[in-house]
């Protein structure tokens, strides 16, 4: 009886084995590891890359039972881009017994959703982030980040927001021709131009052949809040975080 938690490194993967219920004879590590030969590519590392399916969060079009999914694995759904495959119904067993394994947590390390919206409200986040409506839109949009993001991902991006910021979240910088300094968020760019939400919550469109300079900051705009809360604060906060998902993932 275990689950599998996958982190990739360097192309590789790094499983670790904890407790949970699958049946005896199949094996999850063998699954992740031909889910991501064969499965990921379309899929995707997280299984969310097919519209209407989320792997991650056991989300199918026609699968309910594990039987299902066996089924489509082996014999693919005709008229899709889900092709038949070569594996045996062992191998495709442990395929499932990794999806399975992916099932993301309601609550992160005992949270208390409704603590943590109180703590995201009174701490500022609305200065920058807006949810379902409320708040700026300085930051990025929190609405449906529960469908996004995994939880320990929401709890680096609260304590430490520098380890990683994807491409949308850098803050943007430019100066115009006529000495304009503008500072804001890149939300749709072109060969020829930037949209940017700018520190006043100004949609802009700035034309390239106006800029004198123009840079992206490789670090988050998102101050640390190491330190700043307690363990069980935290925790509280990932755990709202997570409860924000799109209507049709819940």
């Amino acid at each position: 009886m275990r689950s599998i938690l996958i982190v990739m490194m360097g192309g590789g993967l790094l499983l670790a084995q904890e407790h949970a219920g699958f049946s005896p004879g199949q094996d999850v590590e063998a699954g992740a590891q031909l889910f991501y030969a064969d499965c990921s590519n379309c899929h995707g590392a997280d299984g969310a890359t097919v519209p209407g399916v989320d792997l991650g969060r056991n989300k199918f079009k026609t699968a309910s039972t594990d039987e299902d999914l066996i089924r489509i694995i082996i014999k693919g759904v005709p008229g899709t881009g889900m092709p038949p495959s070569n594996l045996s119904r062992e191998l495709a067993s442990n395929i499932v017994a990794y999806l399975r394994s992916l099932v993301v947590p309601t609550v992160f390390n005992n949270g208390d959703a409704k603590r943590g919206h109180d703590l995201f409200t009174s701490k500022g986040c609305t200065n920058c982030h807006r949810v379902l409506g409320t708040g700026s839109r300085t930051g990025p949009d929190l609405t449906e980040i529960g469908s996004m993001r995994k939880p320990k991902e929401l709890e680096q991006s609260i304590l430490d927001p520098d380890a990683e910021v994807t491409p949308n979240n850098r803050t943007f910088k430019a100066v115009t021709r006529d000495g304009a300094t503008i500072t804001g968020r890149v939300i749709n760019r072109d060969s020829f131009s930037f949209q940017v939400i700018d520190s006043k919550e100004r949609l802009l469109i700035l034309e390239k052949s106006d800029l004198k300079e123009f840079s992206f900051s490789d670090k988050s705009a998102m101050p640390s809040y190491d330190g700043k809360l307690q363990p069980a604060e935290v925790a509280d906060l990932v755990t709202y975080l997570m409860s924000l998902k799109r209507m049709d993932s819940k």
